[in-house]
């Protein structure tokens, strides 16, 4: 395999790997079974023997499951990582319920996090969205009382807003933009994205399939009980005319001895050198071809064809659930 990249977080930032392992599914979601833990654990422990030291997880990801299984996974090793935690989504009985940003639930939420992990400092720690439920001065500022503390590292900021951007960081140096950008999800590029490259803010990019859509298996309709029917983007006439546009995705894909996801993993890490895919897997056997997909170059005429085909606008639908 070859060697990961690294890439720095921020003005003065950490150094992680350009290409992150989001964890999310190796715990239950959308109320689906647990993946095999055992499998789980031995794909983050070669993933950090690839060098992929960012790891994402979240409080929320299996009821807190998912920080117990990382807790487990780096044990021994947390020198090799770079842990990543997300906070604040609610959930009951697999169902959101709403947001949680007040300053004393956030202290709350980092001690369990804390002993969920088995760690004494998070890495990055970062909201999961916001919401005008609680002032941005607060939620930063609380952070960046837990920096003070030594229970917080780097603070992030995730699936908000330029302007939102803009004023989180004037209270507090932000290392990380987490948010949804693939070939079908670029609406980012108007005002966000540029507002995080002019403040030297890495982006961590998640969804690069755009939950699977690009991975050239997709086909229509797609089965009743897929989570995905929640999306207008998997939904009838939407679905149809999307899969049209991923069959140039698919012969591209084709011409160049790769995969889809291959082709949309590595369109995503050449927007710039602050942006790392962050990658879901539960399985060891996702590692070699994911950390190939960072080496495909393009031609001029092949992002050509790709950023027509995908422009801003091009896919029907949206695959963003308003809470």
């Amino acid at each position: 395999m070859s060697e990961i990249t690294k890439i720095q977080l921020g003005q003065n930032g950490p150094m992680v790997s350009k290409l992150g392992l989001g964890c999310m599914r190796m715990s239950s979601i959308w109320g689906g079974p647990t993946p095999d833990e055992t499998e789980s654990i031995a794909t983050i422990h070669q993933a950090l023997d690839s060098g992929i030291n960012f790891l994402n997880t979240g409080d929320f990801y299996g009821a807190g499951h998912n920080e117990m299984l990382v807790g487990n996974a780096i044990k021994g090793r947390r020198d090799d990582a770079f842990i990543s935690v997300k906070f604040g989504a609610i959930f009951h009985n697999g169902q959101w319920i709403g947001l949680d940003l007040r300053p004393v639930a956030i202290k709350n939420f980092v001690n369990y996090s804390l002993t969920r992990l088995g760690i004494e400092t998070i890495d990055l720690y970062q909201p999961s969205r916001m919401d005008d439920s609680v002032p941005i001065e607060d939620i930063i500022g609380t952070i960046a009382g837990l920096v003070e503390e030594g229970k917080v590292r780097h603070i992030g900021v995730s699936e908000i807003t330029a302007d939102q951007l803009r004023k989180a960081n004037s209270i507090y140096p932000i290392s990380a933009l987490e948010i949804g950008y693939s070939l079908a999800d670029r609406q980012i590029e108007n005002e966000l994205l540029p507002t995080a490259k002019e403040l030297g803010i890495g982006v961590v990019a998640f969804a690069n399939t755009a939950e699977g859509l690009l991975t050239g298996d997709l086909k229509a309709p797609i089965a009743a009980d897929d989570h995905r029917n929640h999306f207008s983007r998997f939904q009838g006439e939407n679905l149809v005319h999307n899969l049209e546009k991923v069959e140039t995705l698919k012969e591209m894909a084709r011409l160049k001895n790769v995969t889809p996801t291959q082709l949309a993993i590595a369109w995503v890490k050449e927007q710039g050198d602050h942006i790392m895919p962050l990658v879901s897997m539960s399985r060891r056997s996702r590692l070699p071809e994911n950390i190939a997909a960072m080496e495909i170059v393009f031609t001029p005429e092949e992002m050509n064809l790709l950023n027509s085909t995908f422009a801003i606008g091009a896919m029907q639908g949206g695959t963003y659930l308003q809470r």
